[in-house]
């Protein structure tokens, strides 16, 4: 069936930009809010001397034995804010709510935090830039335990998904690159491959390796960092990483907008991007 898109004009400036959100972005009369609870994390294995918050959100009407697909979302509250730029728990109670996504539980996984002679410093960065398991193994050898452990969801990585922008966009796709026993579905919004250490090896992996089973939606900015420099140019990098995975005959959208490295586009895009991600 034909799909009819409606005209938008194209902005003039590609900065100064910020995106309206659509009616899925917002509460809905007649949509009961799911449910969100907190689980505590006890002492990690993989990221010693760290801390960190997560939550667990089900739509309304699921009880805990229905099983589940499951989708893990970086920078945990920042994704699941009611307030916030992304507004997922409203996505996600929107959507499932339309029937437009299966069954799911979402988990929200805040960045470690450790303390440094008496100072809260971020660990994200360590944790998501880099270019190996060790954050997809404390995902699924860690975090979603204790998940299972209260509510059922499914092993099949074709139904696992997982989220993340900047950084967090980087930790998803290579928690997915590396354990594709694990994640078979990824959004990245403003990915910072660039900023990984040794470079961003996807457009290199990809031309050279075996396709794996990774369905991947990506979103970038015209004017993200770096965007008309020969170096570091994470626009660029976003671009190179689609253009291998299309080459590569992944199962791969990208939509690139306006703006700048900010969260907002990435937030309003994400309705789209789930139904997207988690269709045939």
């Amino acid at each position: 069936m034909a799909t009819t898109v409606r005209y938008s004009p194209i902005p003039t400036s590609q900065v100064d930009v910020t995106y309206e959100y659509g009616p899925d972005s917002e509460p809905r009369a007649g949509v009961a809010p799911g449910t969100v609870v907190e689980l505590h994390m006890p002492p990690s294995r993989r990221f010693p001397g760290t801390s960190r918050r997560i939550w667990v959100h089900r739509p309304a009407g699921l009880s805990a034995e229905d099983e589940t697909a499951v989708m893990v979302f970086n920078d945990g509250w920042w994704y699941l804010d009611p307030d916030g730029d992304v507004r997922g728990g409203t996505v996600l109670d929107n959507l499932a709510a339309a029937d437009d996504i299966p069954a799911m539980t979402s988990v929200f996984v805040d960045p470690g935090m450790r303390n440094a002679d008496g100072v809260a410093t971020k660990h994200r960065n360590a944790e998501y830039d880099a270019f190996d398991s060790e954050y997809a193994d404390f995902l699924l050898d860690e975090v979603l335990p204790l998940v299972e452990a209260r509510f059922r969801i499914s092993s099949d990585p074709r139904m696992r998904g997982i989220c993340g922008g900047s950084s967090g966009g980087n930790a998803a796709l290579t928690a997915a690159w590396w354990r594709t026993d694990g994640f078979g579905r990824v959004i990245t919004f403003n990915a910072s491959f660039a900023q990984m250490p040794g470079g961003n090896p996807y457009p290199s992996l990809l031309a050279n390796g075996d396709a794996r089973a990774i369905k991947i939606f990506l979103q970038a900015a015209h004017r993200d960092l770096g965007w008309n420099q020969r170096e570091d140019n994470w626009f660029a990098e976003s671009l190179d990483t689609a253009s291998a995975l299309a080459r590569a005959g992944y199962d791969v959208r990208l939509v690139v907008g306006d703006g700048g490295h900010s969260p907002n586009h990435g937030g309003v895009l994400l309705p789209d991007a789930l139904r997207w991600l988690w269709s045939a």
